[in-house]
């Protein structure tokens, strides 16, 4: 997939994946190296589409972007960033293309973009139209209600309504049921595309929530 890369930078990917694999294989399901693996995919169909774009940064962000998410670290922001960094120096990376995939990862995320965000690049809006793809469709569902399983939040509440306009703080400490996590981020997503691929693959995944929703209040009715 990976057509614009030299051999080296080739070798660098390979590298990278059994990194993340190694470091990921006891993940929660929905941040796992498959989860990384979906991103990748994306990221690099993106890329294909986007050809002014430098695809050897995508494709190490995209890999790296998950490597030690702050969610599952203590709320630590920049381990993700700092254990990425400390991979790609021990391969003798350039220390520019290191800031770089640094700068990418603390500031892809949505909950980055809930506050002050420090960086952007063509880049950077790849990798993040790729991550947000894979958490809306028939896959965000899945990831959404495995995450909730995993921190044993309901799974719907009708007196714990969603939190429409949540700051950093209050998305990062949310433990509200998973259903109205589609309300305060997931069914946003779509709009928050940055590049043009990103927007065409949202459109159909954004509408399968969009029913999947309306089956499940349809169901909590008693209507369907």
């Amino acid at each position: 997939m990976a057509s614009r890369l030299t051999q080296t930078q080739s070798d660098i990917v390979a590298k990278t994946i059994d990194f993340v694999k190694n470091e990921l294989a006891t993940a929660e399901a929905g941040h796992d190296w498959l989860h990384i693996q979906r991103v990748y995919n994306l990221a690099v169909t993106i890329s294909e589409a986007e050809t002014d774009s430098d695809q050897f940064i995508v494709i190490i962000a995209a890999l790296l972007h998950d490597i030690a998410d702050s969610k599952f670290n203590g709320g630590d922001e920049d381990i993700g960033p700092r254990t990425a960094m400390g991979f790609l120096r021990r391969n003798n990376l350039d220390e520019e293309f290191i800031n770089t995939i640094g700068l990418i990862i603390k500031n892809m995320s949505y909950k980055a973009s809930l506050g002050s965000v420090e960086f952007t690049s063509h880049e950077l809006q790849i990798v993040q139209d790729a991550d947000r793809l894979d958490a809306i469709g028939a896959m965000g569902i899945a990831r959404c209600f495995t995450y909730g399983g995993f921190k044993g939040r309901q799974l719907y509440n009708p007196d714990i309504k969603p939190n429409l306009n949540m700051t950093k703080e209050e998305y990062k400490n949310s433990t509200g049921p998973s259903i109205n996590h589609f309300y305060e981020k997931l069914l946003l997503l779509k709009d928050t595309m940055n590049t043009k691929k990103g927007k065409e693959l949202a459109l159909q995944r954004h509408q399968f929530m969009v029913e999947f929703v309306e089956q499940f209040y349809a169901e909590i009715d008693g209507t369907r």
